[in-house]
């Protein structure tokens, strides 16, 4: 006989006068002891011979699941408190899965109710969920106030509103900030301000709400920069209420080098630098702001940001190809042409992968599926891939969204023309013209269901597009037009997005390309901003970009003070963060005064100019020492539709690349370079140093750095040696190698 705690049989005995809902409160409590993920009993495959929908999804197939396969052992319907449903979550017998709830839980009491009033099935006729409110939807913690309760409240498709706080899972984005099954956060005792995102579930239905917490400074008054246009006005009154401080601004030498970094991927010459560092026009950041943005430095670094997430790489476009929608996208960039009409084209493109160089686009993309993904990644900020196996556990989109969307790619298809590939056995090489068009039939299927899900646009209503299209109406140009609209919020959001992430290093919404509720912006208001900004400026990215930097937020200083000195996220300091590849290399070169060698190019081009990307090496040129050295520092191999293929990660490699590596040994002994034409030429000493903190670091030596490199140069006795490693020294500086 098995003896049950006393509890069991006391919450056995407290019966609800209504049955529990199997679709409403048998599901949710499923998932909110886990149950139901993706680790559990969720899993495609299921666990310990139980396979659950992910989450709950589809209740009338987990009924009868439960009721009428093999699984419906764990039921007893004489006892329930002795079904294995409740004793494996309340490890009265072994359970993989660990200890689920507790004998005096609301999980325990539904799941039990439930089989002792005949497990009813409403799975088909209970009233849906159809929106999920949070009470508070925003709170502002102060001092020693650490806690809060918050509650969940479901509004069900026949009107009814309940309280679902024992029934939905909470999650908190902080790790530092706990969020308890019922709803309490707590913050951690600190002295500096915290905030946390925490996200809600109930079945289907997710909704977030914001929580921050505000030590207690009696003491504090907020101090800033003077305000340059709305978007400090708006990170400001955030700080403010926060009790943040942002930084000063930067001094005229970072401002200098951050913008050249920033839109051109290389330093300014000594020249420029010089003369912008002795200029007294109050405008003069203004005016170089403007004068940058007009450079052909800010095309090609444009250019290489395009190139990354339109996947330009020699392998699949083959060089031809790699040429022609390198040049295309450039002319894109040279032109300012707005992103929409930009998107619009790519989107419409068809024909020869020579003639008509976005068609490329879809060269790179060979099935229906990665077309959607990419397409909904690059130009709406959506990750769309969870949703091509089941419905997004952690956003709105289910599967018929996801094959939808994917019908509007459903109908491409490919003539290879010619492909002259070295290895017949990979697949993924191309080589020779491929020619893009649209079959007159074609659509995509719901796995789930089998059948053509309804064509529509993500984030549109529900109605099937076909009806409105027909057969003969092409279905690409359909999607470019919506693409080009204008009013089209949720592209324009992502796209202002980016442009803040290039410039700030960190998006409003982070990830850039993760836009869900559950993620949501950091700035509500900001992003919102930003956004109409860009539509107002014709969706070009260079106006935005001038609002941007001529704020004093992009100004803001690297240094912290003691109010925001945890602060990542807020924007009110500047996150010091390496030089990407690109920037890195040819700033090396431009120190030494020599240009990178790389396979299959010619001379003279910097690596921000490089129109594609050799993953490993090349099928007809070997990968030269600044093809290495991009690889190693993070250029991305272009083989993803996505920002996060770039690497920032910093390792041993590079820096015993950056110390004694074959590429920076290279350059420094390669004859004619910078330390070689100042030995020939007898130059000074003080001459070369200047030259070189010129042209590193945007600056002049200071007199304690010029006196003891003079010092050092005067001790040694092989001259030419000496003056590699002040160079070396200089390039290994974190002054050098950080954006400030």
């Amino acid at each position: 006989m098995i003896l049950l705690p006393l509890a069991i049989v006391l919450q056995a005995s407290a019966r609800c006068q209504t049955p529990p809902s199997f679709r409403n409160e048998v599901m949710p409590v499923l998932s909110r002891a886990g149950c139901s993920l993706g680790t559990c009993h969720g899993n495609q495959n299921g666990k310990g011979g139980l396979q659950l929908s992910l989450r709950g999804q589809y209740p009338k197939r987990d009924f009868t699941t439960l009721t009428r396969t093999l699984a419906a052992r764990r039921i007893n319907r004489l006892n329930p408190a002795n079904s294995l449903l409740l004793r494996k979550p309340l490890m009265t017998v072994p359970h993989e899965g660990g200890r689920r709830f507790s004998p005096d839980s609301s999980e325990y009491r539904v799941i039990h109710d439930w089989i002792a009033d005949g497990m009813p099935d409403d799975s088909d006729n209970a009233p849906s969920a159809s929106s999920l409110f949070i009470s508070p939807p925003h709170a502002t913690l102060q001092g020693s106030q650490t806690e809060l309760h918050l509650r969940a409240a479901a509004v069900f498709a026949d009107g009814t509103k309940k309280n679902v706080t024992d029934l939905v899972v909470f999650e908190s984005s902080n790790p530092a900030v706990q969020i308890s099954q019922a709803g309490k956060v707590t913050f951690p005792d600190s002295d500096f301000s915290q905030q946390t995102s925490i996200t809600v579930r109930y079945l289907q239905l997710q909704s977030v709400c914001t929580v921050e917490h505000v030590p207690n400074r009696p003491a504090f008054e907020f101090s800033a920069p003077s305000p340059q246009n709305e978007i400090d006005d708006l990170v400001f009154a955030q700080l403010k209420r926060l009790k943040i401080n942002p930084s000063e601004l930067c001094d005229d030498t970072t401002f200098l080098r951050r913008l050249y970094l920033d839109l051109t991927g290389r330093l300014p010459d000594p020249e420029q630098a010089r003369q912008f560092l002795s200029s007294t026009d109050p405008q003069r950041r203004e005016k170089l702001i403007d004068h940058v943005l007009d450079t052909p430095d800010f095309v090609d670094f444009q250019t290489l940001r395009w190139a990354d997430l339109l996947r330009v790489e020699d392998k699949t476009l083959d060089t031809k190809g790699v040429g022609v929608f390198y040049h295309w996208i450039r002319s894109q960039v040279a032109s300012d042409r707005p992103l929409h009409e930009f998107a619009a084209e790519i989107i419409a493109a068809r024909g020869s992968t020579y003639s008509s160089p976005p068609a490329n686009f879809y060269r790179a993309l060979r099935k229906p599926e990665e077309r959607a993904e990419a397409t909904a990644q690059v130009f709406l900020g959506i990750r769309l891939q969870c949703a091509r196996c089941h419905n997004h556990p952690f956003d709105r989109w289910t599967q018929d969204d996801y094959y939808g969307w994917t019908g509007f790619f459903s109908r491409l298809d490919y003539k290879i023309l010619e492909n002259r590939r070295r290895d017949s056995n990979d697949k993924h090489e191309f080589d020779g013209e491929q020619i893009v068009y649209l079959q007159s039939t074609g659509e995509s299927a719901n796995p789930t269901t089998g059948k053509p899900a309804p064509l529509r646009f993500l984030g549109s209503s529900s109605q099937d597009l076909r009806e409105q299209l027909g057969e003969k109406k092409d279905r690409l140009l359909v999607l470019a037009d919506w693409f080009a609209d204008d009013t089209n919020h949720r592209f324009a959001a992502s796209q202002a997005n980016r442009i803040w992430f290039h410039l700030l290093g960190r998006g409003i919404v982070d990830p850039i390309d993760d836009f869900r509720s559950t993620n949501p912006a950091v700035n509500p208001q900001l992003l919102e901003l930003i956004t109409q900004r860009f539509v107002q400026g014709g969706m070009r990215v260079r106006p935005l970009m001038r609002l941007i930097l001529n704020s004093a937020v992009w100004q803001l200083s690297s240094a912290g003070n003691a109010t925001n000195r945890h602060d990542e996220v807020l924007f009110s300091h500047t996150v010091a963060r390496r030089l990407s590849a690109e920037q890195m290399l040819d700033s090396i070169c431009q120190v030494l005064g020599v240009s990178p060698e790389f396979g299959g190019h010619p001379a003279g081009l910097r690596a921000a100019q490089l129109p594609g990307v050799r993953n490993g090496g090349h099928r007809y040129s070997r990968p030269e020492s600044g093809d290495r050295f991009l690889t190693l520092f993070g250029k991305p191999g272009r083989l993803l539709t996505c920002e996060c293929e770039r690497s920032t990660e910093t390792t041993l490699a590079q820096t015993m690349e950056l110390v004694s590596g074959d590429l920076v040994s290279e350059l420094m002994l390669r004859q004619g370079n910078r330390i070689d034409s100042s030995f020939d030429a007898n130059e000074s000493d003080d001459a070369f140093i200047s030259s070189i903190w010129w042209n590193a670091l945007t600056r002049a030596p200071s007199e304690n750095e010029l006196t003891a490199m003079k010092t050092y140069l005067l001790s040694s006795t092989d001259r030419r040696k000496s003056l590699e490693d002040i160079v070396w020294a200089v390039l290994n500086s974190n002054e050098f190698l950080v954006r400030r």
